[in-house]
C-alpha cells in the first residue's frame, strides 16, 4: 500500500485539490480522506502500490494547476497594481496574465515536485518554486513599471491584445449563448451544442474569464445585444470572434 498525505493550512486550495483528486483515487480502488483541524487541512490518501504511477501523474497535474491558478492569483492581487480602468477590462487583463506563458510555469512546478511520503504546499511554494516566483516578479514589475503607459485606454488595450494573442490555443471552437440570466459556454461546433463547458450560467466578468482560460482559436457569440463584456471580446479577439444575434440560434439543433 502507497500512502501519501497533502498538507494546506489555506482552505481554499486544500478544497481544490481534494475535490480535483477524490474521484479519480475512487475509481483506482484507492481511499482519500480530508481533515481539517485549527486551520490546517491534511489529504491523504492510500493507494495500491501497483496504481502508484498514475496516481501521481494526476497529483502532479492537479497541484500544478492548483499553484499556477490558484497561487498565482493571489500574487498577483498582491503585487500587482494597475492604473483604473473599467472593471471587466481589468479582469481580462489578470486573467490574461494569469495564463501567460503557462506552460513553463506547469513545467517549473512539475519538475520540483516528488513524492514521498508528505507535501506541505506552502512550504514548497515558499523555498521550492523560488524561479517560478522570480518569473511572475519579472511579469508584475514590468506591468507596474508601465503604470503611467497603461493609464491610456488604447495603450491598456493594446498591451491586452499582445497578451491574449500570445495565449497558447486550447480549444478549436467555442460557442457562447446568452441566456435569461447569464452566459453559458459550449466547446466544439454548432452541431447540437451539446458540449457544455460546465453547467455554470456565468456573468459578464465570468463569460470574460472562462474564454481567456479556454484561449480558443474561434468564438461565437449569440446574444439580445453588445455589452461591455462583448465589445471589449471584439477587441480583443478580433477575427477570432463572431458576435450574432440571438435570434441566429434558430438555424442551430440546440439539444
Amino acid at each position: 500500500m502507497w500512502e501519501f498525505s497533502l498538507n494546506l493550512d489555506n482552505r481554499e486550495p486544500a478544497d481544490m485539490l481534494f475535490n480535483s483528486i477524490k474521484d479519480l483515487t475512487t475509481k483506482l480502488g484507492g481511499i482519500v480522506t480530508s481533515t481539517c483541524e485549527n486551520g490546517h487541512t491534511s489529504i491523504i490518501i492510500g493507494m495500491d502500490e501497483s496504481k502508484r504511477e498514475e496516481i501521481e501523474n494526476y497529483l502532479s497535474r492537479a497541484i500544478t494547476q492548483t499553484i499556477c491558478t490558484y497561487y498565482k492569483e493571489s500574487f498577483l492581487d498582491k503585487y500587482l497594481f494597475l492604473p483604473q480602468h473599467d472593471k471587466i477590462g481589468v479582469v481580462a487583463f489578470k486573467k490574461a496574465l494569469l495564463n501567460f506563458d503557462r506552460e513553463t510555469d506547469y513545467y517549473l512546478v512539475e519538475k520540483s515536485l516528488s513524492f514521498n511520503k508528505n507535501l506541505y504546499i506552502e512550504s514548497f511554494y515558499e523555498f521550492k518554486l523560488k524561479n517560478l516566483k522570480a518569473k511572475w516578479t519579472e511579469l508584475v514589475a514590468l506591468a507596474n513599471e508601465n503604470r503611467d503607459y497603461l493609464i491610456s485606454a488604447d495603450s491598456f488595450l493594446d498591451l491586452l491584445k499582445f497578451l491574449v494573442e500570445n495565449l497558447d490555443i486550447c480549444e478549436d471552437e467555442i460557442n457562447v449563448i446568452e441566456e435569461d440570466n447569464g452566459y453559458k459556454i459550449y466547446l466544439g461546433c454548432n452541431e447540437g451544442l451539446q458540449n457544455d463547458y460546465n453547467e455554470t450560467v456565468l456573468n459578464e466578468e465570468g463569460l470574460i474569464s472562462s474564454i481567456i482560460d479556454l484561449s480558443p482559436q474561434k468564438i461565437n457569440i449569440y446574444c439580445n445585444g453588445k455589452n461591455k463584456a462583448t465589445s471589449l471580446l471584439e477587441k480583443i479577439y478580433e477575427k477570432r470572434i463572431v458576435v450574432k444575434t440571438a435570434c441566429a440560434l434558430t438555424s442551430i439543433n440546440k439539444s
